[in-house]
């Protein structure tokens, strides 16, 4: 189950791990720059506002010492001239303390008790703290000592705080937006550099969709031309591809032109071969007629009939499969497949005795379009098989069935044993020529190897399958054939 959920996770594009990267690396870029600026910029305004406490203290003295050593911070505040969001926190002698601040709209307000009680105030010595007022905020504040007491004066950090945040608000839009235009102009630069590389990609798609395993096989796709330029890496690719596609094309018109003069050849050998045998045939036979024949003799001149006759019987299987592999020896008509399965199997229970011949059909006749010699042919070729390869006792069942509908309609034939079944090494190459070595079933005669070759190129000649399933006890071949001529091409 873990390799299975491994497996069904799909990794990302080349394009979308190229645009997470970026995105990734300028955003950090991003941030780290905010943050710094950010930190940048508080520390200087905060210094500059330390600056500006600083210069107030020495004013803030003469203040207090005008007022009297019992003065009043309100007072103090509403006596000379400050800036709004100015603070001011005195203690006198007895430990009395005041404080009172300028708002916004130039009115001194005096801090409350709990706002007095709640300050942590160091007085050791002349310093400049930040100082945090409950419901006000925080304030940069210098303490100064002064006779009886100690006064603190500072201003508000709002302004500080405000311009930080009005910075890091900006950052963020900014930032925000120019993502989103790099997102476009990446994605626009990423796809058109990747454009090449999806034309090579979907060309080998088409390419890999061509059956170029045999018959005339031309590849006519090629990558674009202006996305297989050379002088990039990507159009590079393109380039090999294309010229990749063309020696694969040369070789397989060179590998077609080399099966069409092996067919000329078989069929030209084969009908040349037909003569002399039939030759040798018939001196043979005509010499076995002489009574003056040594025993001897007879039986050499049966052995060389009885060869050739084996050897006509080879080179008529090889001039048809030359035939049919140019498209010829069919002659289309209306086949009654039930008829030719009832007629084929009255003949193999007499060929074969030893055998159980069934025959499971419909009531209705099958009927397909096709050559009623040759599909005869296919259905006598599998009972052989049939009969050959399995030992006395099997039962073999012939079944006919349309299945399917409307233009989809075909005709079924299955031939069924129990035998002791095909060997699944055998089972990838049973159809090719000459295929033997079947050691799954017990061998009764001697045979060319190309039966079922010859049944499955009768098949695919009126563009129906073949196929073969077979385990000890259940073999089947099965052959789909169309119900109506298929249109030319």
């Amino acid at each position: 189950m873990i390799a299975g959920t491994g497996a069904a996770k799909r990794q990302l594009s080349f394009q979308a791990r190229l645009m997470l990267t970026v995105f990734g690396f300028v955003s950090l870029i991003f941030v780290v720059v905010g943050a710094v600026t950010s930190v940048v910029l508080t520390n200087v305004l905060e210094e500059r506002l330390s600056q500006a406490v600083r210069s107030m203290v020495f004013e803030s003295e003469r203040w207090v010492m005008e007022t009297g050593a019992s003065g009043d911070a309100a007072a103090v505040l509403s006596q000379n001239p400050v800036a709004p969001g100015t603070i001011l926190i005195l203690e006198t002698t007895g430990g009395a303390q005041s404080g009172a601040y300028l708002d916004g709209h130039f009115e001194v307000q005096r801090l409350s008790d709990g706002q007095l009680e709640s300050l942590k105030i160091d007085r050791s010595g002349e310093q400049t703290l930040t100082l945090s007022v409950d419901g006000l905020g925080d304030f940069r504040v210098q303490v100064n000592q002064i006779p009886g007491g100690f006064s603190a004066m500072g201003m508000s950090n709002t302004e500080v705080r405000s311009t930080v945040g009005q910075l890091l608000t900006t950052i963020t839009f900014t930032t925000a937006a120019g993502l989103f235009v790099l997102g476009a102009a990446i994605t626009l630069v990423i796809r058109r550099g990747l454009k090449p590389l999806r034309a090579v990609a979907e060309t080998a798609q088409r390419v890999a969709r061509q059956p170029l395993d045999q018959g005339v096989v031309s590849i006519e796709e090629r990558v674009p031309a202006d996305q297989s330029d050379p002088g990039n890496e990507i159009g590079q690719v393109g380039a090999a591809l294309n010229t990749l596609l063309d020696h694969v094309d040369a070789s397989l018109h060179a590998r077609q032109r080399n099966e069409e003069r092996m067919r000329t050849f078989v069929a030209d050998a084969s009908h040349e071969l037909r003569t002399p045998l039939a030759s040798i045939r018939g001196y043979s036979e005509l010499s076995l007629r002489d009574p003056s024949l040594s025993e001897t003799t007879g039986q050499s001149l049966e052995r060389i009939q009885a060869q050739s006759i084996r050897m006509t019987g080879l080179v008529e299987d090889l001039l048809l499969l030359a035939r049919l592999d140019e498209g010829q020896e069919l002659v289309y008509g209306a086949v009654d497949l039930t008829q030719v399965a009832l007629e084929s199997v009255a003949d193999q229970r007499v060929t074969g005795p030893d055998h159980t011949w069934r025959l499971d059909v419909a009531e209705e006749p099958v009927i397909v379009a096709g050559d009623a010699a040759r599909l005869n042919q296919v259905i006598v070729n599998l009972l052989a098989n049939a009969r050959t390869h399995t030992p006395a006792g099997t039962t073999v069942t012939v079944s006919v069935r349309h299945e399917g509908s409307g233009s989809g309609t075909r005709g079924v034939l299955r031939v069924h044993d129990d035998g002791p079944g095909i060997d699944p090494a055998l089972q990838a190459e049973l159809f090719t020529r000459f295929a033997r070595g079947d050691r799954s079933r017990a061998r009764a005669t001697g045979g060319t190897g190309l039966g079922l070759a010859i049944v499955k190129a009768i098949v695919e000649a009126h563009h129906g399958t073949i196929s073969v399933t077979s385990s000890p006890g259940d073999t089947t071949f099965e052959v789909n054939l169309p119900a109506k001529p298929v249109d030319p091409a």
